[in-house]
């Protein structure tokens, strides 16, 4: 298993997301409270980056803002029409402050 380093998890606020890239897949990390999640940065419905969404942070989702299908951040699962399809998590974890993506050799696997 391969880990990379994205970003400070002082560069999100909490209950807010920032787009980064795991080598050429665009990731979503989102911030709840000191615990980040990462999500596929492309909802399974539309070509639209779930990190121009709104993060619900008691429902822990974030909506596409194409048609409103809103992700489980823990799951990826859509909990919302239209979207039926999950997206793809990424396990995320905070180290020293830093935020680390651990499977970012299957993310560029992915995006082949």
């Amino acid at each position: 298993m391969s880990t990379v380093t994205v970003c400070a998890l002082s560069d999100i606020a909490p209950g807010a997301s920032k787009r980064v890239m795991v080598g050429p897949t665009p990731v979503v990390v989102v911030r709840i409270d000191d615990s980040v999640y990462a999500l596929h940065d492309k909802c399974s419905h539309a070509d639209v980056a779930l990190s121009d969404g709104e993060v619900d942070y008691d429902l822990k989702t974030i909506e596409c803002i194409r048609h409103g299908s809103r992700f489980e951040i823990e799951t990826g699962r859509p909990d919302t029409l239209p979207a039926t399809q999950p997206v793809r998590v990424f396990t995320a974890r905070v180290v020293d402050g830093q935020v680390v993506i651990d499977d970012a050799e299957q993310a560029t696997k992915d995006a082949r």
